[in-house]
């Protein structure tokens, strides 16, 4: 299969380009080109090998949750020309990513595990094993960076520094939160439970909007809901989609994107096995059969697609 490893078209009109972690953006004057590439990050750093249709089921599920949620919050998808490209509005984005963590895992349970208690300036109870629910849903922004680690960031530092105005800090905790409780809704009617997830905004013509992926498995984290009691009874790990099961893949191959630490090599088996975990997630969160995209040349399919929608 030919996946996706980066793209390096040339539109007419085009006025800017940008390499993302997973995503190739080109910029037209009032339009932004988001093309999902197969690339796969963990610990923030791109692993050296592609995944096949990976960039599809990003693509395509987010698509499927920004017109599920565009009730909730104006967003900046405007067409889907092709699997793996999303058109929109371009937007000015804020500097803060708002993650909302309805339970302890990934990130949050290895700094509660390390003897923290606070967290993006929210207090975590004491007693909590990993995957237990919290109290409440909380929203734990982290800074986003170009380039590099993003950094955990409370509340009160993204205010003191300005980084967003308070009005419109409120309006983005509102919308992250009121998202959130779509995706837990949308996930249940699934069989599943959304356990965390982060949102992205950014400001059109004075307005906030949602942009980028919405509960996507490189955004997201999702257990089994038929199983969870069981295992968190009996303290056995929690089956879910997501990718943490790559970043588990890497710690234990002596991985978490530290100086000096080389990633792993990825076999083709492994490779695979992604591409696997991937599509089932597609199906199951959205409910949706996957349709593999042609692959014969996809950047030629990409290509055409791009052009035809930005001449309509």
């Amino acid at each position: 299969m030919n996946a996706i490893q980066e793209t390096n078209f040339e539109f007419p009109g085009q006025t800017g380009f940008y390499r993302g972690k997973v995503r190739d953006v080109y910029s037209f004057p009032d339009k932004l080109v988001m093309v999902a590439s197969d690339r796969i990050s963990a610990f923030d750093v791109v692993l050296p090998r592609p995944i096949p249709f990976k960039g599809q089921v990003l693509n395509q599920t987010a698509a499927h949750f920004l017109r599920a949620t565009a009730d909730i919050v104006p967003n900046w998808l405007l067409d889907v020309p092709d699997p793996n490209v999303s058109v929109g509005l371009k937007c000015e984005p804020y500097a803060v990513e708002m993650v909302v963590r309805g339970y302890l895992a990934g990130h949050a349970w290895r700094t509660y595990r390390d003897g923290h208690r606070i967290l993006c300036g929210v207090a975590l109870p004491d007693g909590l094993v990993e995957n237990d629910r919290l109290p409440t849903p909380i929203i734990t922004p982290s800074t986003k960076a170009h380039e590099g680690h993003d950094e955990d960031i409370s509340r009160e530092e993204i205010l003191s520094r300005g980084i967003v105005s308070e009005n419109d800090y409120v309006q983005l905790e509102r919308y992250a939160l009121a998202l959130f409780e779509r995706g837990t809704a949308m996930a249940a009617e699934q069989g599943l439970i959304l356990v965390d997830t982060k949102y992205e905004f950014g400001n059109h013509d004075g307005q906030v909007y949602l942009i980028d992926e919405v509960h996507t498995p490189d955004s997201s984290r999702y257990f089994y809901a038929d199983t969870y009691a069981a295992n968190q009874q009996a303290r056995q790990p929690q089956k879910q989609l997501s990718k943490e099961f790559v970043r588990e893949w890497l710690i234990a191959n002596g991985f978490q994107g530290k100086t000096g630490q080389i990633v792993p090599d990825m076999s083709d088996e492994w490779v695979r096995q992604i591409t696997t975990r991937y599509i089932e997630l597609f199906e199951k969160v959205t409910g949706q059969r996957f349709q593999p995209g042609e692959t014969t040349d996809p950047l030629s399919r990409i290509k055409t697609n791009i052009l035809q929608a930005i001449n309509d």
